[in-house]
């Protein structure tokens, strides 16, 4: 019995060994909920982005945040979404012991090569925010300079 060793037993401490690592991470596996879950306060949220022909497509999970709290911004030739969630269960009458709160708020930048970002059209569907932006014309790449 003396030989057993709690969970998590180097987390706090300086790893002295590539062997610590080993074992948090199996310790880590058997305590941590399964599968994991993606939540404002530890994480941002999931993008994907498609290039078609024409346009660009971005689509980002948002599960139970409302248009509200979401924000679209055009910085610098980069689209920022920004979202701010604040979650409160008010209960009149009720004699708390213990009452918690979460707030977060997190931010994606995105960067796009020839994307005509003023024209962009953006629509919020259970969860999942479309964004969906032209591109803009390409410049030819060769160019003929004529000699006096």
């Amino acid at each position: 019995m003396t030989k057993l060793v709690p969970f998590n037993r180097n987390r706090n401490l300086t790893r002295t060994s590539n062997f610590d690592n080993f074992y948090n991470m199996l310790d880590d596996f058997f305590t941590d909920s399964f599968p994991t879950s993606r939540n404002l306060l530890r994480d941002t949220f999931k993008i994907d982005i498609q290039e078609k022909d024409n346009e660009y497509l971005i689509e980002a999970e948002l599960p139970g945040i409302k248009k509200e709290n979401i924000e679209l911004a055009i910085e610098d030739d980069n689209i920022c979404i920004s979202v701010s969630s604040q979650e409160e269960v008010n209960e009149e009458g009720t004699n708390y012991i213990h009452r918690e709160r979460r707030y977060g708020s997190m931010a994606r930048r995105i960067r796009l090569a020839n994307a005509n970002l003023a024209e962009s059209q953006a629509k919020l569907d259970e969860g999942i925010l479309k964004i969906t932006i032209p591109k803009q014309e390409k410049a030819s790449g060769a160019q003929k300079i004529d000699i006096d």
